[in-house]
């Protein structure tokens, strides 16, 4: 990364992170998503306390930013620093926040684990109403609505969100197509997929390859690409046309979908109000 600019503040910083992304090392990716993901984190943390969140070393973080132009970490801070002063707080102020809210105690009971993820899910769903675009959000659903057909395509956990999808698209009576991996049919029948077509992706780190690589051919072939992942140097941001970045705070066991399930919801139901011509949509439902 040599011979760039030094960003002067955070808009420019992390243009210059996504620009560079493809040509960094790989600790230096991992460090890129970390902070991109954690602004408000990264504002108030001290360097040793975000590496060991990292799971990489506070040295890699200096020389990080020494490739950018710095003298050091500090230096770099003190953009994301300037920029908390007009941000929301950030995932760990709100989970502190509601933990003194509901009375923070340690709970290792069945309960406890409930407790613990539900903290988490408000506070995710907080930041992502904090942060996702209400342009994104428009340009979305103007896409589904004009879709001549839906692809839908989402592995491993993500699979989830993209069944709900196709149940709600069917129930409101807009052609969709799950890309399911059964049968190793997918990226066929994406090859299908038409430019009067959207294709709708889901996946979260760490990635399904098929689906990056069903996106990949996509993009190439101007196919509309609705993305929900959980950065914007997720591999499929770069196809997309509208990229929704629903951060995962801690790659755990436990990750939740309650935000992304959420968005997904709130994608429908825009959709809905705009085929049914009404401010109060109803979607359907499959009854006895």
């Amino acid at each position: 990364m040599q011979g760039v600019k030094t960003p002067e503040d955070y808009e420019e910083l992390i243009r210059v992170i996504h620009d560079r992304h493809d040509d960094m090392s790989k600790s230096y990716q991992k460090i890129a998503v970390y902070l991109t993901q954690n602004p408000n984190d990264v504002a108030v943390l001290s360097v040793n306390a975000i590496a060991d969140r990292c799971g990489i070393h506070a040295s890699s973080f200096v020389r990080f930013a020494q490739s950018l132009g710095y003298e050091g970490f500090k230096e770099l801070q003190a953009l994301f620093q300037r920029r908390l002063s007009t941000a929301a707080p950030g995932f760990e102020a709100r989970i502190k926040a509601l933990d003194i809210e509901l009375g923070a105690r340690t709970d290792r009971s069945e309960v406890g684990f409930l407790r613990d993820l539900v903290v988490r899910d408000i506070a995710s769903l907080q930041d992502m109403l904090a942060d996702i675009s209400p342009k994104a959000l428009s340009d979305a659903v103007t896409l589904l609505e004009k879709a001549d057909s839906v692809f839908l395509i989402g592995q491993l956990r993500s699979a989830p969100v993209v069944e709900f999808l196709r149940y709600i698209l069917t129930m409101l009576g807009k052609r969709c197509v799950l890309l399911d991996a059964g049968g190793g049919l997918a990226t066929h029948i994406g090859r299908t997929i038409r430019k009067k077509d959207v294709l709708l992706a889901v996946s979260f780190r760490f990635y399904a390859n098929e689906v990056v690589n069903i996106v990949d051919e996509a993009g190439r072939n101007g196919i509309p690409i609705i993305a929900i992942s959980d950065s914007t140097l997720s591999p499929l941001a770069k196809s997309a046309r509208v990229l929704f970045a629903v951060p995962e705070h801690e790659y755990t066991f436990s990750r939740s979908l309650a935000a992304p399930m959420c968005l997904a919801q709130a994608l429908t139901v825009a959709l809905a109000a705009r085929l049914q011509k009404d401010i109060n949509p109803r979607i359907p439902t499959v009854t006895s």
